[in-house]
């Protein structure tokens, strides 16, 4: 079965149920619970040309089961699992290439640095920019927003110097611009969101002036799914002669990303967002500005010569490696978007705003869920809270049925406190997941609030 064959799921979602509930697998399914009724996905019907049951068979660990019922991942928010292909590549590579890079003479050191500097080739590549040598590798999104602040801005701040960013921001996108305020001096200025969670353009670019010396802005907002207008917000930095970060943490295994046409100063993502392994993040930064940058972190790996008087750096990136890296991480990140590229994120977007919208629109029919964050332009992500109930009860609940949710603040209090919140219950949807199992939580939910 293709994610194509919608009508087929519609006439087989209760002979599934049926056979599940005879095996003991779903009580949350009753008499009671809603009918999708027949033909109700017509509306979310593409064609984005995923075979979503191939899909799913390369990724191992949708094969478990918690309390007894299949896993319903709808937690890649917070991290994405990882197919087999990246797995193996990461197995292949301490069987076959361990070894430090750039400085052995032996076979196992010339393969693991060939392994190493092919991925920092793909992420380039991946991202729409021509050199690999624009490529730093860190351990993901947070050191790199840390990198920037600290090598790049921070140089260039005198007390009453301000920082633009936008109410939407993730904490890692908040607390380095804080850190480095506090130690100079400088002003952070929040752009506003309007109600449905879109940043206000015109008010964004009235925050930028004479003092403006830097800008951060979130792609995807994680806590809503909000897409920001960040081509339009670069280009207004750069009317002010202001230099920008893009944090696209949220976007890189959403939305294509093209870093000539964006012409964003710095662009930052973790791996374990996109399919890749933990400890692994990319900053791209332009050559220029790397070249200006000074590194914060010192060590190992990154330097030409050292005395006790001085020491002279390698050139970006490797100025900005200190340090044995997370070369496995690198290898693996490279294979995952070896993975997507395969795929096509064309492809992967359109699957997953119909399941988004999808979503939505079953979501929307149960009283007493009120959603937060109504874009209308947004990836796969969906916020809301249940009258009479915390969010942690809700999470714990669809748990029971195998469901994976995040419950809490998603690391970005202030864009729910402007909505009068400090949690939401938050599922996340990729492309290995099916109208099936939204259905399943809707009935859940269905049945929880009755």
């Amino acid at each position: 079965m293709t994610i194509n064959d919608y009508e087929a799921i519609i006439k087989d979602i209760y002979a599934e149920e049926a056979e599940k509930e005879a095996a003991g697998y779903s009580p949350v399914i009753t008499s009671e619970s809603p009918s999708l009724g027949a033909g109700s996905m017509d509306n979310f019907a593409g064609t984005s040309g995923i075979d979503v049951d191939k899909v799913r068979t390369d990724f191992p660990i949708l094969s478990e089961r918690v309390g007894g019922y299949p896993l319903i991942w709808f937690d890649n928010g917070a991290t994405t699992h990882k197919p087999r292909q990246v797995i193996e590549r990461i197995r292949y590579y301490y069987e076959h290439e361990n070894s430090n890079v750039h400085r052995g003479a032996h076979e196992l050191a010339a393969r693991s640095t060939d392994a190493y500097e092919e991925a920092r080739k793909k992420v380039a590549e991946f991202i729409g920019t021509p050199s690999e040598k624009n490529i730093i590798f860190v351990r993901g999104t947070t050191e790199g927003i840390n990198l920037v602040a600290q090598s790049y801005v921070k140089p260039l701040l005198s007390a009453g110097d301000e920082i633009v960013l936008t109410m939407l921001e993730h904490h890692a996108n908040i607390v380095p611009w804080q850190m480095i305020a506090a130690e100079t001096g400088a002003i952070i200025k929040v752009a506003p969101v309007d109600q449905s969670g879109q940043i206000i353009l015109h008010e964004y670019e009235k925050l930028f002036n004479h003092r403006t010396k830097f800008a951060s802005v979130t792609q995807v907002s994680n806590a809503l799914g909000t897409i920001t207008p960040v081509y339009e917000m670069v280009q207004i930095a750069h009317r002010h002669g202001v230099r920008i970060l893009v944090d696209g943490a949220q976007s890189i295994s959403h939305i294509p990303v093209n870093i000539a046409a964006l012409d964003a100063d710095f662009f930052v993502f973790s791996g374990h967002k996109i399919y890749a392994p933990t400890g692994i993040g990319v900053v791209y930064g332009k050559r220029e500005l790397l070249e200006a940058a000074q590194p914060y972190q010192g060590g190992g790996n990154m330097i030409k010569d050292v005395t006790f008087e001085r020491t002279v750096y390698h050139p970006a990136p490797l100025k900005f490696e200190a340090g044995t890296g997370n070369i496995a991480g690198a290898v693996g990140l490279g294979t995952a978007l070896d993975y997507v590229s395969e795929i096509g994120l064309n492809n992967i977007y359109n699957y997953e705003h119909d399941l988004l919208a999808y979503a939505t629109s079953e979501l929307s029919k149960i009283g007493g869920v009120t959603l937060i964050g109504t874009a209308a332009e947004k990836t796969s992500v969906l916020s809301f809270i249940i009258d009479g109930y915390t969010n942690e009860q809700a999470g714990t609940y669809l748990n029971k049925y195998g469901i994976a949710v995040r419950t809490g603040h998603h690391c970005a209090q202030p864009i729910l406190r402007h909505y009068g919140l400090e949690s939401t219950v938050r599922p996340t949807f990729a492309f290995y997941n099916t109208y099936n199992e939204i259905e399943t939580m809707v009935r859940a939910l269905y049945q929880l609030v009755r």
